[in-house]
């Protein structure tokens, strides 16, 4: 296996190991990572063309994991907004006819 190649498959196992412990910060560094791994893989000659879309692909599906655990986790968020908003509404009422 090529070095490129290797280096794309350390690269996404890490990306799926901090996507598990939900650390954002070593997901974003390791976002920049696959970014010039894959331009590593893609401009390295003599690259099996079957491989780098089966290295793609694999990639991709961790991307499109990495989103559905971002929007849970943004809609998380906003519910907890909602409520500590309604909370803080339902405290003012309170307020008033104390």
């Amino acid at each position: 296996m090529s070095h490129a190649l290797q280096r794309m498959d350390d690269t996404r196992n890490a990306l799926l190991s901090a996507l598990s412990e939900r650390n954002w910060e070593a997901i974003g560094k390791l976002d920049e990572t696959c970014r010039s791994c894959i331009d590593e893989m893609l401009n390295e000659e003599a690259m099996d063309e079957a491989v780098v879309r089966e290295k793609l692909e694999g990639l991709l599906q961790v991307y499109r994991e990495l989103l559905d655990v971002t929007i849970g986790e943004r809609q998380a968020i906003a519910n907890e907004m909602t409520q500590i908003n309604q909370s803080r509404n339902a405290s003012k009422v309170y307020q008033l006819f104390s």
